[in-house]
């Protein structure tokens, strides 16, 4: 039997495991589809090996959890891929992340399909289709295509021999372009077998209470939902999972699944607190017993409406996929120290560098550095010059935060150091959009920044110098716009451009985005 499941299958086969939107899953029923899954995958002609890489576009539905238990058991790395991405995104992550097979949601077919035409997938052995709730596949034109239940149905029920630790490495963009994969402890060490993953589960559930059943309500692609969600199963916790996010939605599978915990961003906290009265009334909540939220700064007003409506269940953590969490802050803190993202959890040493790359004590503002006590750590993968560039020394990195520790212990963010852009929680980073606006004819010089945006945090405006002749106007904004959605993901796009006469840059060639950002940030407490 599968190590990670076997013993829930045993003491409680007949309880929920998983729940989503087309059904849902018992523990026994988990453990053998695992089981079959290893197995078919295993022996199918051209099958996986141990190390290999598979790539995950599907969105959060029961599949993605036995793909990724299947993956942690067979000692494959997966990729959970964002399914906002174009054919040109994906295709590059299949190349650059050697993925040798691909399952696809049936409501992905068509961006994957064009993907897995381009000679950069050339190294897919095997697509997996996932069936829509109409019950058809995915991109089945494809030779290499084979449904997802005939994996688990040719599979053997019985327990996969020689079972390697598989795990996780999620693709994070940067300030030169191209995403990077981050490879962390469970990304491809083979040599170590699955109850490893146990043992982080509960090191996981100590440092962060997750209770009784999750839910699941944003996209399992991003590191933070995985581990909010993954984590807990792998520790025993049921899962129900919304796969497109609704706030009455959420509340309703709250009380009629009786779920204890959700990780929330800023965003749907606010849109939460948008609902109407007569929504909110008929709210019980009586078994949420804690709230996380992260990945974004919250607006104060948002956070103190969901605590005044949901009591003191509401705990922020400050992490990143590289470095996991690194600091939480409970409500009474919270209000207590409003602004600050709390004490650094046991295991993380948080160091304070500054410009001279000297150590700096507390209330000194510098670039922050982490240390993780278990000796856990990260690497770019393919890159290791980004390795190097993230560390101070080996083990101590930085996520490009400013920030400092107060007298209490306490963790402030004050800016941001490398160029990146957070709206809704989701990392957003220029340098992409820049390098796709920068080819258009209609633009000279251009730069992209974050600018506030009460709902999302920050927006991402494109700030162009023209080529000569073209006028400013709505219709070439239009354009600029459009092209953006044509290459990348309808969320880099830029959602207003501005003009000038001229991009500012240092006499190296460096774009100046201080004096570009700051306009839309004055008379604000904050700069990120």
């Amino acid at each position: 039997m599968p190590i990670l499941t076997e013993g829930f299958a045993a003491e409680r086969g007949d309880e929920l495991a998983l729940v989503d939107e087309f059904g849902a899953t018992t523990w026994a029923e988990v453990d053998e589809r695992v089981n079959r899954l290893v197995n078919g995958l295993r022996d199918r002609p051209a099958g996986l090996t141990t190390g290999e890489t598979v790539a995950i576009v599907a969105g959060n539905r029961r599949e993605w959890f036995e793909l990724a238990l299947a993956c942690g058991h067979g000692g494959w790395t997966y990729v959970p891929v964002n399914w906002h991405w174009v054919a040109d995104e994906l295709a590059y992550v299949f190349d650059d992340a050697d993925v040798a097979a691909v399952f696809v949601d049936a409501r992905y077919a068509d961006e994957v399909a064009a993907a897995l035409a381009d000679d950069r997938s050339g190294r897919v052995r095997i697509v997996v289709g996932i069936a829509g709730p109409d019950g058809h596949g995915a991109v089945a034109a494809d030779p290499r295509f084979v449904a997802y239940e005939t994996v688990v149905a040719e599979g053997a029920p019985t327990a996969p021999e020689e079972q390697r630790l598989g795990g996780p490495m999620f693709y994070t963009s940067g300030t030169t372009g191209r995403p990077k994969g981050v490879r962390g402890s469970l990304s491809g060490n083979t040599e170590l077998t699955p109850d490893i993953l146990q043992l982080i589960a509960a090191s996981f559930g100590q440092m962060l209470p997750i209770p009784g059943r999750t839910l699941l309500c944003g996209p399992v692609y991003h590191s933070a939902q995985w581990a909010f969600s993954f984590l807990p199963m792998v520790g025993g916790s049921s899962v129900v999972m919304q796969h497109k996010y609704d706030s009455a939605g959420v509340l309703d599978l709250i009380d009629r699944h009786g779920c204890t915990n959700v990780h929330l961003v800023p965003t749907q906290m606010k849109r939460l607190l948008d609902l109407p009265d007569d929504v909110e009334r008929g709210f019980d909540g009586s078994s949420l017993e804690v709230v996380w939220h992260g990945a974004a700064p919250c607006p104060p007003k948002v956070k103190q409406g969901l605590i005044d409506w949901w009591g003191p269940k509401i705990t922020e953590y400050y992490g990143s996929t590289e470095g996991s969490i690194i600091s939480t802050v409970t409500s009474e803190e919270w209000m207590r120290k409003g602004g600050s993202v709390g004490r650094p959890v046991d295991m993380v040493e948080v160091i304070v560098v500054d410009e001279s790359g000297e150590r700096v004590g507390p209330n000194v503002e510098g670039t922050l550095y982490f240390r993780n006590k278990m000796g856990m750590g990260f690497e770019y993968h393919k890159d290791a010059d980004k390795t190097a560039a993230a560390h101070l020394e080996p083990g101590v990195f930085t996520t490009g935060d400013v920030g400092y520790l107060d007298d209490e212990g306490y963790l402030w963010l004050s800016d941001r150091r490398i160029d990146m852009i957070i709206s809704g929680g989701v990392n957003i980073y220029p340098a992409e959009i820049e390098g796709v606006l920068a080819v258009h004819p209609d633009v000279a010089d251009v730069a992209v920044i974050g600018v506030p945006d009460e709902e999302f945090g920050e927006q991402v405006k494109a700030v162009v110098q023209l080529a000569d002749g073209v006028e400013p106007g709505d219709a070439v904004a239009d354009r600029l716009i459009a092209h953006c959605r044509e290459q990348l993901a309808g969320y880099k796009a830029p959602r207003s451009v501005d003009f000038v006469g001229e991009i500012p840059r240092t006499g190296t060639g460096k774009i100046q985005k201080k004096p570009l950002r700051d306009p839309y940030w004055a008379g604000r407490a904050r700069r990120i």
